[in-house]
């Protein structure tokens, strides 16, 4: 079984979704982690454009990457260039990837606006972590 951590600046939304997404393409193939540098709660937008799509987060919680140092990652995906550039070493042999999503939080705009965004990030999320499942747990 392979461990994945997913990591961003506050692991309240992108490595939210990513969690979700991995968790659910991987299935028992892989242990999926989220956190962040810092730590801001999970974000309510975040668990609702997750649930418009049948994937529940609601019950994730918003973790310091510090708490996973001891854990043997075979992946680290970083999902923001703050997180790539503060991202710690991991020891082992970890394989870490980027990817530089948008920050939906940082959206404005009207309600329907905002959702838009998420929406948006949250399908490119999910391209993203579908074709990495693909190529890397099955």
């Amino acid at each position: 079984m392979k461990n994945i951590l997913v990591l961003c600046t506050g692991n309240s939304c992108r490595s939210q979704i990513a969690e979700g997404y991995l968790r659910y393409f991987a299935g028992d193939k892989a242990n999926v982690y989220s956190a962040g540098i810092e730590t801001h709660g999970v974000n309510p937008k975040a668990i609702q454009v997750m649930a418009n799509d049948g994937i529940d987060i609601s019950a994730h919680t918003s973790n310091h990457v510090d708490e996973y140092l001891v854990i043997p990652f075979d992946y680290v995906i970083t999902v923001c260039d703050n997180a790539n550039e503060a991202c710690p070493y991991f020891p082992g042999n970890v394989q870490r990837f980027h990817y530089n999503f948008p920050d939906p939080a940082k959206s404005t705009g009207t309600t329907e606006e905002v959702m838009n965004e998420f929406k948006r990030v949250r399908d490119m999320i999910k391209g993203y972590t579908a074709d990495f499942v693909k190529e890397h747990i099955t």
